[in-house]
């Protein structure tokens, strides 16, 4: 496998726009998309057997790696890794700040066509010095493997270019694009982000707005094209 395209992807439980929770239109996202990789956000399961990640997954036939963050009553939320791509390990870190919102990362080591490759998965908080807490968390996760093709990707949940969790990422990855992925309709914050290492690697970056994805969700899929 020479060429690699990833995706970051909030999908807001799967309510769109209009403020209907269809997840086809996410499925039909990301058919558009057609990526090798996705790492969604804000995926939804409940205990009447309705698991939005597990469902995606057995409609493309990726393998799926649920990373719940908050355990409800009714089900749980969090994070999901979707691979065409055998999965090789994995694992799931905490990165809860201070009884704020739980929030966490998928660390998997993905077998791409022979070559093997660490993907990072994750959604950030919301207050600024949580988000340097959980980056700093996060480079650990790459310090393990410091040899491996690696990829950082998520919802950064970061409104400013020049915000301290940025410029650590950056110093560790290189500086890369900042699109605008959010809100959906009129992109104007670059929330959603892709880096990886070697920066070499990373052929292409671009937000994928089609008036479907503008409606399936408040954010935008960003995808990364990589060569391998």
């Amino acid at each position: 496998m020479g060429r690699l395209r990833i995706a970051s992807y909030n999908v807001h439980r799967g309510i769109g726009r209009d403020r209907r929770t269809d997840p086809e239109r996410i499925l039909e996202v990301m058919r558009e998309v057609d990526a090798d990789v996705f790492a969604l956000q804000e995926v939804e399961a409940h205990d009447d057997g309705d698991d939005m990640l597990a469902w995606l997954g057995e409609r493309t036939g990726f393998h799926a790696i649920a990373g719940t963050t908050l355990l409800r009553h009714d089900g749980h939320f969090g994070n999901g890794l979707l691979t065409r791509c055998p999965v090789k390990g994995k694992r799931l870190c905490d990165l809860t700040w201070r009884g704020r919102e739980p929030r966490g990362a998928i660390a998997a080591d993905l077998d791409c066509g022979g070559r093997s490759l660490r993907v990072v998965a994750t959604h950030l908080g919301l207050r600024p010095a949580e988000r340097r807490d959980q980056v700093q968390q996060l480079l650990h996760l790459f310090k393990e493997r410091p040899h491996d093709p690696s990829v950082l990707l998520g919802d950064l949940n970061e409104w400013f270019l020049w915000g301290r969790p940025l410029r650590r990422l950056h110093r560790h990855f290189r500086e890369t694009q900042s699109i605008a992925t959010f809100p959906a309709r009129l992109p104007v914050f670059a929330l959603d982000r892709i880096w990886a290492h070697p920066y070499s690697m990373l052929r292409r970056l671009e937000v994928h707005k089609t008036p479907l994805a503008r409606r399936a969700s408040d954010h935008l899929p960003l995808v990364a094209t990589l060569d391998l």
